[in-house]
């Protein structure tokens, strides 16, 4: 991966360090001093989302002219230390964890999906959206997807019993059951190369607004912090209880518009397999931990409420910029990409 441009100070200052043109210190002393007030929404934050995402991504991939030591440099990790408490202090505030009940946690987190009700980026594809949009769309998912699996994969030795169990089922299904050409991340490759973009691993990042880099980086800050595997869990619940109702609506959407099976394979294969991953995911991931241990609760909702309101938040962003006749992205795809997707 090719770092991005800088979006501000931060992001310049790491960038700097990563690339050995500042000294470390600088990048410590930037973050330190960086702390925002409880009143300002750090995930609409493009500096500060940005470096918390290229932060995370020293654990997930090379970085272009990096050197991999700097994954585990101890001020690296105190500078995002630093970002990571005030994004963390306002993804708890913002979380509105029903109150302590004595339902099973599965029936719960259904009632919460249930509930995250408005219009969808899902619902505009199947029904009005021309093919440069939904090449924004899968733009504006594509730092996800392109690693899809990868950040719950970290809980597996987190977790034991049954817990264990049940992610380790999810998570063959996301890799393809051992088949490479199978596996989600790559499914979702094939989707853009057949919308005409490219399939590198974050080669639109320069294009992805902040608050899509935070719904990623929430998901890498309960991924990265063993204290936060159950929020990890209880996201990938959510996740997949709102994810095979709009998959088929991405497939009818997708075929509206004469795409072939290329296009919309991804979404058909998580119809019927997220359909299947809802269930073991309330019931046996997150209903194992909860048997384990009563006060757990609290995070495993945590990370479902995070999962439903980022989505929820990007899906408004998409739509008002679509229904404004504007681009969804920071900055609009190469024309010569848009007039082949129009």
């Amino acid at each position: 991966m090719h770092l991005p441009p800088a979006r501000g100070p931060l992001s310049s200052a790491l960038i700097d360090v990563l690339l050995g043109r500042a000294d470390v210190q600088w990048l410590v002393q930037s973050c330190s001093t960086a702390e925002t007030s409880p009143a300002v929404d750090v995930s609409v934050d493009d500096d500060l989302q940005l470096t918390l995402y290229l932060m995370y991504e020293l654990h997930y991939g090379a970085l272009a002219g990096v050197p991999d030591s700097w994954e585990w440099q101890p001020d690296v990790l105190r500078a995002r230390a630093v970002l990571e408490g005030q994004f963390e202090r306002a993804l708890r505030t913002a979380a509105q964890v029903p109150p302590r009940s004595r339902q099973p946690i599965a029936r719960t987190l259904f009632a919460m999906a249930r509930s995250d009700s408005g219009p969808s980026v899902a619902s505009f594809v199947a029904r009005h959206a021309t093919r440069a949009q939904v090449a924004e769309a899968l733009v504006l998912r594509s730092p996800y997807q392109l690693k899809e699996g990868d950040p719950q994969t970290f809980a597996i030795p987190r977790l034991r019993g049954r817990a264990k169990a049940a992610l380790v089922e999810i998570q063959s299904d996301e890799y393809g059951g051992g088949r490479a050409e199978r596996m989600h991340s790559a499914l979702f490759a094939r989707s853009m190369r057949a919308l005409g973009l490219d399939d590198e691993p974050n080669a639109y990042l320069d294009h992805v607004p902040a608050l899509v880099l935070a719904s990623n980086n929430a998901l890498s800050l309960f991924a990265l912090h063993r204290r936060l595997s159950p929020a990890l869990c209880g996201h990938l619940a959510a996740f997949e209880m709102t994810s095979s109702i709009p998959a088929k609506r991405w497939v009818a959407g997708m075929q509206r518009l004469g795409l072939g099976a290329d296009a919309w394979g991804f979404f058909d294969e998580h119809i019927e397999a997220d359909a299947v991953h809802e269930q073991i995911a309330a019931q046996d991931l997150c209903g194992a931990l909860l048997d384990e241990d009563r006060t757990r609760r609290a995070d495993i909702l945590l990370g479902a409420q995070t999962c439903l309101a980022l989505d929820r938040r990007v899906d408004e962003l998409v739509l008002q910029a679509w229904q404004q006749g504007r681009s969804a992205l920071r900055r609009p795809l190469p024309e010569s990409l848009q007039s082949e997707s129009a």
